[in-house]
C-alpha cells in the first residue's frame, strides 16, 4: 500500500505546509485578488506568509512538483458537481500503480488505490492522523473509512477519473468563490512517536492523537488566537490577524 520512495520525495515537501480556508477568503478582500491563484503566486504566499492554502491550492501545487520531476500526476474530486468539491491527486509510480495523495485532508502519506485493488482486510496505521483506515475501490470509485481511537468509523468517497487539466482549472476558480462562515485551519504535527493532527475550526481548535481528542480553550481574544495559529502552524501573525478580522465582521 505504501508509495515509492520518488513519490514520497515529493510528498513529504509538504509535511509542514498547513491547509487552510483563510487565504482565499483573504485573497477575495485584496484589490486584485479572488478566485484561483496561479501556483507561482500560492508558493509566493506560502514563502511570505506561511499560508499554503486549501484542498485546490495543495492540489495544484503538488501536480506541478510531481510532474517537474517526470511522475504522472492529474486532479481528481469527491463530486465534481458539489459547491465545495474536494480536490485531491493522483500519482502513478513506474509500474503504473496509482496513489492517492490528499493533502487537503492532510494524510500522512499517500495510499494505494488502483482500480479493482483488493479491498483492505485490516485497518491500516501511518497513513492519516488519529485515525485507522481501510480502502475499497471498484473501477474509478473510490471509499475510505476512518477509524478513530474512539471506534467511531467515517468515509469519504472518491471519483477517480482524471480531470483534464482545463476542466480542474475551471472547477478550482468556482470553488475559490464559496466562503465558510468560519475559518478552518488544519496541520500535521509530529509530537512524541507519531504524527497527531492539529485544527481550528469555527472558533474552537483540538488536538487529535492515536489515543484521544484533547479540545483546548477557545474562549480566546483574536490576538490569543493569531498567537496560538502562530505557534501551531508558523502563519505569519499579521496575515492571520487581518484575516480572521475579516471574518469577525461576519458576525
Amino acid at each position: 500500500m505504501r508509495a515509492p520512495q520518488e513519490i514520497l520525495d515529493v510528498w513529504h515537501l509538504f509535511d509542514d505546509k498547513p491547509m487552510d480556508t483563510v487565504m482565499k477568503f483573504w485573497w477575495s478582500k485584496q484589490p486584485e485578488g479572488g478566485g484561483q491563484r496561479s501556483v507561482s503566486l500560492i508558493k509566493e504566499h506560502y514563502a511570505q506568509y506561511g499560508v499554503a492554502g486549501n484542498c485546490v491550492d495543495l492540489s495544484l501545487w503538488l501536480i506541478e512538483e510531481f510532474r517537474y520531476r517526470g511522475i504522472e500526476a492529474y486532479g481528481i474530486a469527491d463530486d465534481v458537481n458539489a459547491e465545495r468539491a474536494h480536490i485531491a491527486v493522483i500519482a502513478v509510480d513506474q509500474n503504473g500503480n496509482k496513489y492517492l495523495c490528499d493533502l487537503g485532508d492532510q494524510w500522512i502519506q499517500p495510499i494505494l488505490i488502483n482500480e479493482n485493488l483488493e479491498p483492505s482486510q485490516e485497518w491500516l496505521s501511518g497513513y492519516f492522523p488519529a485515525a485507522k483506515v481501510k480502502q475499497e475501490t471498484i473501477g474509478h470509485k473510490t471509499k475510505l473509512l476512518f477509524q478513530r481511537p474512539n471506534g467511531k468509523v467515517s468515509s469519504s468517497n472518491f471519483n477517480t477519473t482524471p480531470l483534464k487539466d482545463d476542466f480542474l482549472w475551471d472547477l478550482s476558480e468556482r470553488v475559490q468563490l464559496v466562503f465558510r462562515k468560519s475559518p478552518l485551519i488544519e496541520i500535521r504535527l509530529p509530537i512524541n512517536d507519531e504524527i497527531a493532527h492539529w485544527e481550528f475550526d469555527n472558533w474552537t481548535s483540538f488536538l487529535s492523537t492515536s489515543d484521544k481528542l484533547t479540545k483546548e480553550e477557545s474562549n480566546l481574544s483574536l490576538d490569543d488566537w493569531v498567537q496560538r495559529i502562530h505557534m501551531r502552524t508558523g502563519m505569519n501573525k499579521a496575515f492571520l490577524d487581518e484575516a480572521l478580522r475579516y471574518y469577525k465582521e461576519l458576525d
